[in-house]
């Protein structure tokens, strides 16, 4: 089991990059559920998906379409087959313009691993908030560190109620670094010893 962890996620600050928009189906039709790519589930997504450039740019190995949709190329996509096959569905995706193969990574796991002592600030909703629905999960959860003795096999996951969140272990990081993925942004979430 890895001893480190890191919150994955999209570089907004690289000059230059592409947007991508929101993810269609094959006819071009925005999907009406496109967040079932990033909470933590399987999918029963069974088409390939299309998503347009919204901002021309750089092609990027790892980006979000709209809603935070992780978009990898393929030799990101083979980095998570090999190191964390249980953990999550690649969709094929069409990129107008792009030879490459691109795919949606949909993390297929939740756990409730937020270290709400060791995390700099937490607040969960509550019923004085008005929406029953969100009542005990968070609102904000800000300087993340999870409890890795949580885990159990999961190595890529969201975290319970904080699925904005992609968690990945250490040696999914230094792969994607060896590579040179384009892209992405990672934040230490490792327990605090």
């Amino acid at each position: 089991m890895s001893s480190r962890y890191f919150d994955l996620s999209d570089d907004v600050y690289l000059e230059g990059r592409w947007e991508l928009g929101h993810p269609q189906d094959a006819q071009g039709i925005e999907l009406s559920n496109p967040w079932q790519f990033r909470i933590g589930k399987p999918s029963p997504w069974a088409e390939r998906v299309r998503i347009p450039i919204d901002i021309p740019g750089a092609a990027l190995d790892y980006s979000h379409a709209a809603f935070s949709t992780p978009v990898v190329t393929s030799r990101v996509a083979a980095i998570f087959e090999r190191l964390a096959p249980n953990d999550v569905q690649l969709f094929p995706v069409d990129i107008e313009g792009q030879p490459d193969d691109f795919f949606i990574l949909n993390a297929i796991r939740r756990v409730n691993c937020v270290d709400d002592k060791a995390s700099e600030q937490v607040r969960y909703w509550t019923p004085k908030d008005g929406l029953a629905e969100k009542v005990g999960t968070y609102v904000f959860v800000w300087g993340m560190h999870i409890d890795a003795t949580r885990l159990g096999s999961a190595r890529v996951f969201r975290p319970l109620h904080w699925e904005v969140a992609l968690v990945i272990p250490e040696d999914i990081k230094l792969a994607l670094e060896e590579i040179g993925a384009t892209g992405v942004w990672f934040q230490d979430v490792s327990p605090v010893r």
